[in-house]
């Protein structure tokens, strides 16, 4: 099943959105403008390195074209985790860094969580955040073995703040039997992420960024004239800049510059009615940490403000050429669904009132990447942050607005930074390969990972 796109329908994409409301979009790019950084993409990566910019050097000038409203795609579909991980796993992040850029990929994160949690605070911003935890469990023989290995990698790599939790300390903060291992951090949170990317832009014009909404980039030219090294290209106008960002993740695959960096994987969400006091009180769950279980298509749940449950994950689904419209699976919810009442039968009955899904960033070899497009490095992209970007995206931003100001800081040293990255094949070599993962993958689920 697939949705169709309608022009306007951001309410429709999530909860979330919905419940924004009617939003005044910004004017489209209309005729020719001239910058200094043309940003392409206002999801949080985007609105960051706007924002960044802006607050590093003023007199920068700094337009950012949206395609459609911005926080549109996953910055407004997802989960809302600010959490430390970065890529896949901890344990696959050793696998393929090793554990010196392990260590460094966890600083990173940890300075990523800890820098949002303290901007919304400072910053007073409505996005409904609550610094309840995460934890990761284990609901399963092989899943405690998995996380077991988690826990070996934390240590090597020297891992702050993780916490251990037994059966019985798992016991007393939920009423389940489905949980043997759980990994906990205290320092993560959740929050609202459509708030979050509209307070993003809010902030980000208030510091004197340009933002056009419905200014989908059609092409980016090389030598754009009048002293300007490139053109980006609208339906409705043209604008002229001397450095571009590529802050457009799962749907860098629209784009020449980008396409074989990356792929869009496609997780999906189900959300349920606000739980009454007696069945909030029935599944306990008095932390209100945001979860995720230990399979490699990971469920992850966690409460909203006004107590609804919302779960997504499960098997994911995969896109051939340039189809970005890959969101709703019925079989998907349904699994979901059916994962949430194993979990907590006594919510038996419960309604379910949305049902959504979004592209997420994959790279080769599971792990973010920030790169140049040029000698000069005038050309600058962030992707593949695997689900993961709530927290990584902020501080990449940053980041981003370093490398384009020269700043030299530690972000701007960190090791994905400029990193060669394995290139996808064209199609359909493409959609064989990203088949051939995910059916490795579900099929380690069915036989090792999935719930008894």
């Amino acid at each position: 099943m697939e949705t169709k796109y309608v022009k306007g329908d951001y309410k429709k994409r999530s909860y979330w959105l919905e419940q924004l409301g009617d939003i005044t979009p910004n004017p489209s790019l209309e005729g020719e403008v001239e910058t200094d950084v043309a940003i392409i993409g206002g999801g949080y990566t985007g609105l960051s390195t706007a924002y960044h910019l802006k607050t590093y050097e003023k007199g920068v000038e700094v337009a950012l074209l949206e395609a459609e409203i911005c926080g549109y795609g996953a910055s407004g579909r997802n989960g809302g985790f600010n959490m430390t991980l970065f890529g896949l796993t901890p344990t696959q992040t050793m696998k393929t860094f090793g554990v010196e850029k392990g260590r460094e990929a966890r600083k990173f994160m940890e300075e990523a969580v800890d820098y949002l949690a303290d901007f919304i605070k400072g910053h007073d911003v409505d996005c409904d955040y609550e610094g309840s935890g995460y934890l990761l469990v284990a609901t399963n023989k092989a899943q405690v073995k998995r996380l077991r290995e988690e826990f070996k990698a934390a240590k090597e790599m020297d891992f702050e703040g993780v916490e251990e939790w037994d059966r019985r300390r798992l016991r007393e903060e939920f009423n389940t039997d489905k949980y043997l291992l759980g990994w906990f951090e205290e320092r993560c949170g959740i929050l609202d992420p459509a708030k979050w990317a509209r307070e993003l832009k809010r902030l980000a014009e208030e510091e004197g960024a340009k933002i056009y909404e419905y200014s989908p980039v059609l092409k980016v030219e090389r030598d754009g004239g009048y002293g300007y090294k490139y053109v980006l290209r609208t339906p409705k106008g043209i604008l002229r800049a001397k450095r571009v960002v590529f802050a457009t993740n799962a749907y860098s695959i629209l784009f020449p510059e980008l396409y074989k960096l990356q792929t869009p994987a496609f997780t999906r969400i189900v959300l349920t009615e606000p739980l009454t006091e007696e069945q909030m009180e029935s599944i306990g769950w008095r932390s209100r940490a945001g979860i995720e279980d230990a399979r490699n298509f990971i469920h992850y749940y966690r409460l909203t403000k006004d107590n609804r449950i919302l779960l997504g994950g499960g098997d994911v689904g995969v896109t051939y050429g340039k189809n970005m419209e890959k969101d709703l699976d019925r079989k998907n919810f349904e699994e979901l669904k059916k994962y949430l009442l194993w979990i907590f039968p006594q919510l038996k009955g419960i309604k379910f009132t949305h049902e959504w899904g979004g592209p997420v960033s994959v790279t080769l070899d599971m792990a973010p990447a920030i790169g140049f497009l040029d000698r000069d490095k005038t050309m600058v992209y962030a992707l593949g942050y695997i689900g993961h970007g709530v927290s990584a995206t902020f501080n990449v931003g940053r980041t981003l607005a370093e490398l384009i100001l020269n700043i030299d800081t530690h972000r701007t040293r960190f090791f994905i930074v400029g990193r060669k990255i394995r290139a996808w094949p064209p199609e359909p070599l493409r959609y064989i390969l990203s088949q051939i993962i995910r059916g490795y993958m579900r099929l380690e689920d069915k036989l090792r990972y999935r719930e008894k």
